[in-house]
């Protein structure tokens, strides 16, 4: 993704607001130390500009006062090249990024420079601080309306707010970012307001297929991405999201339209806040991560609001280390969250995709009040008879299954049939499996889970529920697979 150069600098707006001017005293990796005259020193978070002399000034931002003449500031761009003695000018103002209509249909990075083939954004394309309070607690508002995704698993589990926050959880290789971009394709197409996309450490070759997606899908002059892509500095990736959400805010505070913010993956938002405090030298906290986790994380969830009729739909990817749902950093963000999607390694494992567990997964709004007695209620029974299965296990596994009560087995068959017609077919997993994707509504997911509970399917195959749409699918497959009764003059005994 090749950034226009045609602006000299970008990120702060030009003005002639210049304050004071400096030196490079030292460059540590992403972290440049600059001595300023005595009691000239910028702001903490304020931009400084490096000039190179090759015409494009490298733009940072004030982390730590070192003492009444030196700060240090993390780059948002590679510091290869840079010397002692260069001139680093103070803006006075902090990084800003622009916003508005110019942006749409643009991928760019986290100062605001246009990382595609495009021309470079208007001279009188609007700025605005990416750091920005969270709106007042009495100015939000807090939506219950359902957001229909087409995922079996999500829709009947774990139901997404809009206008609310969830978070796809899960370790490597259990299918966070198909289950995201499954998600995008089935939401975003049908989406009347923005969409802002976040990709957070992402590869290049990322950001070109969710570019040709979106272009393929018809909304890419709806949406805006914004990368930090994962060769790029740590300060590039540490202030992405801020970037993406700041373009967030201006549609929802300014042009009052709804937004879609797509995060993927806010783990490395954490390690790349704790690349920068190592970068500064603060003492790590628990295991391994900066001091100021917690309040990292806090900043970035908190600005994630709907303000009245306006509201910003949040769905974040976060990768888990080590499968360790104990980790700092999964249970910071985890606090935040208001539907947890939680991915299995041993459901995956299985083939059983998505791999959603259905126990440890949550919504806030699996209520009765908000969703029904209906849907709730076979919600419940559903990770009831789920989590029954699983403690038998143990002694399926010695045992065998015959050695259960009559009433255990059929609450097992139930529980695997369950598990079967949870997994689904996806479309942008179509180029690999070759099975059309496939999308449910919540009424057929609700009234599909009940047939089976009820013991309406007890005698169909178990195979007939896997990797299908709504149970119609499953009648046909039962029907089809069940062995033709003989004929009535051939077996009469």
């Amino acid at each position: 993704m090749e950034r226009g150069n045609s602006e000299k600098t970008v990120g702060v707006e030009q003005t002639d607001e210049r304050r004071a001017a400096g030196k490079v005293a030292a460059v540590r990796g992403a972290i440049v130390e600059i001595s300023f005259p005595a009691l000239a020193l910028p702001a903490i978070n304020e931009a400084v500009l490096i000039e190179r002399g090759d015409g494009e000034d490298l733009l940072a931002e004030v982390q730590a006062h070192v003492d009444q003449n030196n700060v240090r500031a993390i780059a948002l761009r590679s510091t290869i090249g840079l010397r002692r003695g260069q001139r680093v000018i103070a803006t006075g103002r902090p990084v800003e990024t622009p916003v508005g209509e110019a942006v749409l249909g643009r991928l760019i990075d986290v100062t605001g420079a246009v990382a595609d083939d495009g021309p470079p954004l208007p001279a009188q394309t609007p700025r605005r601080s990416i750091h920005r309070p969270p709106p007042a607690l009495a100015r939000q508002s807090r939506g219950t309306e359902i957001f229909a995704t087409g995922v079996k698993a999500i829709d009947l589990l774990t139901p997404l707010a809009h206008g609310g926050k969830a978070a796809m959880f899960g370790g490597a290789g259990v299918g966070k970012t198909v289950l995201v971009m499954e998600l995008i394709n089935a939401m975003i197409a049908r989406y009347k307001g923005i969409s802002v996309f976040a990709g957070v450490g992402e590869r290049s070759r990322e950001g070109h297929e969710m570019a040709l997606d979106m272009l393929r899908y018809g909304v890419l002059d709806r949406s805006v991405l914004v990368y930090g892509q994962m060769n790029e500095p740590p300060g590039a990736r540490w202030r992405a999201p801020l970037t993406a959400l700041t373009i967030a805010e201006f549609f929802r505070d300014e042009r009052r339209q709804n937004v879609l913010l797509l995060m993927d993956n806010v783990f490395r938002f954490v390690q790349a806040g704790a690349e920068v405090s190592g970068l500064l030298g603060r003492m790590p906290s628990r295991v391994g991560y900066q001091p100021t986790l917690a309040s990292e994380v806090a900043n970035l969830q908190e600005r994630i609001a709907s303000v009245g009729d306006a509201a910003v739909t949040a769905i974040e990817a976060v990768y888990v280390p080590a499968d360790d749902f104990t980790d700092p950093a999964v249970t910071a963000i985890a606090s935040h969250i208001d539907s947890m999607v939680v991915l299995s390694r041993q459901m995956a494992a299985e083939g059983m995709y998505p791999a959603i567990d259905p126990i440890q997964s949550s919504s806030v709004l699996l209520d009765p009040l908000v969703v029904g007695e209906e849907h709730a209620g076979v919600a419940t029974d559903t990770r009831r008879v789920i989590e029954h299965y699983r403690e038998l296990q143990d002694v399926i596994a010695l045992l065998g299954v015959e050695e259960l009560s009559v009433e255990d087995r059929r609450l097992v068959g139930r529980a695997r049939r369950l598990q079967r017609f949870l997994t689904q077919p996806f479309v942008v997993t179509e180029n690999f499996t070759s099975i059309p994707g496939r999308s449910v509504t919540v009424a057929e997911t609700i009234a599909g889970c009940k047939s089976i509970l009820d013991g309406a399917c007890d005698d169909w195959p178990e195979s007939a529920f896997y990797m299908i749409g709504p149970l119609d699918e499953a009648r046909e497959k039962a029907a089809r697979d069940r062995p033709q009764a003989p004929a009535a003059d051939g077996g009469a005994r």
